[in-house]
């Protein structure tokens, strides 16, 4: 197979950044689209005009609605769709990748049904023997400037050092540069956690509570990621890196963040029905709090954040009584 040939599966802002990265580095890319108006425009336009309006895509690209164009003969291919529907495609794609090939999985979230890791997800799918080709990027990225070529840093964690670092070197370019971990764990759960907070920070700034609020939640977010993720296995360190702390603080802060957008919407008074209805795709916060939910419970795990964002979001909670019981939580040591 060719040392450069790269399938990307799905077309949403973050596979089409990627996309533009490796092309522009020299790669050539096979873009997975599923559907038919972005299939369209990609092709017709070489613009992804619903979800990264502005960026052409070069000629080294190839677009296309086949699975098996996609996935076959390539020495790397990146898992870019929701985490909904990871399960269906890559069932779907798995029996024409190659044993040899790299598969590195963009996607942050659980799986709805059984609150697994993209990970443990595409463990199923692949099976154990294959987990050692496999790796996880996350770390604090908007896709829209990645495609820009501004500079960003991301991690990546696999199973294998030799496999993180091959990914390093395809994945880096002088405007994205990318780190190796072992903790695949960590790393994947940062990405997930991060959403939840976010909406929560979106919301304490839609209701006016100030900068001060929205620090305390961050801080006490990562606090949360933390602990779920070390009783899963990780390294505490690793959530005080980019899949963690990094990833937080962007998606909390700045408006180009799907997830904190939501949040402003509940503050203003919208449901979640509304805001779900007006979107093209739902920002993943709104899946992961209910996953993240069920899975801190189930795990044993205190998240009082997570906890209101979930009563808010399907509970009928109102905001500013999430945002009371936060506060009148009983007292406690900040490490405990």
């Amino acid at each position: 197979m060719p040392a450069q040939s790269i399938g990307v599966i799905g077309a949403g802002g973050w596979g089409t950044a990627l996309t533009k990265l490796l092309a522009d580095k020299g790669a050539e890319v096979t873009l997975w689209c599923h559907g038919a108006v972005s299939y369209h425009d990609l092709v017709d336009h070489r613009e992804n005009r619903a979800y990264l309006p502005g960026i052409n895509l070069p000629a080294n690209v190839e677009v296309t609605q086949s699975l098996e164009v996609a996935g076959s003969d390539k020495r790397l291919i990146i898992c870019a769709v929701p985490s909904h529907a990871v399960r269906d495609v890559f069932s779907k794609l798995a029996p024409v990748v190659a044993l040899e090939t790299l598969l590195v999985c963009g996607t942050k979230g659980l799986e709805e049904e059984t609150f697994n890791t993209m990970g443990e997800l595409l463990g199923d799918i692949f099976g154990a023997d294959r987990k050692q080709r496999q790796g996880f990027l996350s770390g604090p990225t908007f896709a829209i400037e990645v495609a820009r070529q501004l500079p960003a840093a991301v991690t990546v964690a696999a199973y294998d050092d030799n496999v993180a670092k091959e990914i390093q070197a395809i994945l880096s370019t002088p405007s994205f540069r990318v780190y190796t971990s072992p903790d695949v764990i960590g790393v994947q759960i940062g990405g997930v956690v991060k959403n939840v907070i976010a909406i929560a920070a979106g919301i304490s700034d839609g209701l006016g509570l100030g900068h001060n609020a929205r620090a305390a939640l961050i801080t006490r977010g990562l606090a949360e990621m933390t602990r779920l993720a070390v009783r899963l296995g990780a390294d505490a360190m690793t959530l005080a890196g980019l899949p963690g702390l990094g990833d937080l603080v962007l998606t909390s802060t700045d408006d180009l963040s799907r997830n904190r957008t939501v949040g402003l919407q509940i503050a203003r008074g919208e449901t979640l029905a509304e805001i779900t209805a007006a979107k093209r795709t739902v920002a993943e916060g709104v899946r992961n709090t209910r996953s993240l939910h069920a899975l801190a419970r189930r795990r044993g795990v205190d998240m009082p954040i997570v906890e209101q964002m979930y009563q808010v979001l399907y509970g009928g909670k109102k905001p500013a009584d999430a945002v009371a019981d936060l506060m009148q939580r009983s007292l406690k040591s900040e490490l405990a």
